[in-house]
């Protein structure tokens, strides 16, 4: 003869199903404000640091002459003079 599950069974079973979702959206809950609560450190302008060319990229992206520039290490003749990258060492 086949048993059939009581009631209370039924009833108790569905009660632990529900306390276990219950226990997993709160763990969920929890860990979600936790991650909006942390802080994200931020740096200041002052304090980050300009980022580094690579070789390849310093070489491609050197100014033709002509251009304005600030130092001998921006134009792609090495000469930097009166804010402009240079032909020659002594400009007229």
């Amino acid at each position: 003869m086949l048993s059939v599950p009581s009631f209370q069974a039924l009833a108790s079973s569905a009660k632990m199903w529900h306390l276990k979702l219950f226990a997993v959206l709160m763990i969920c809950l929890l860990m979600l404000g936790e991650a909006n609560g942390s802080p994200v450190p931020e740096l200041s302008s002052a304090k980050r640091r300009p980022r580094r060319m690579t070789p390849f990229w310093r070489g491609v992206s050197l100014r033709p002459i002509g251009a304005s520039c600030r130092d001998d290490s921006e134009c792609i003749t090495r000469l930097c003079r009166k804010r402009r990258c240079s032909l020659s060492v002594a400009q007229e």
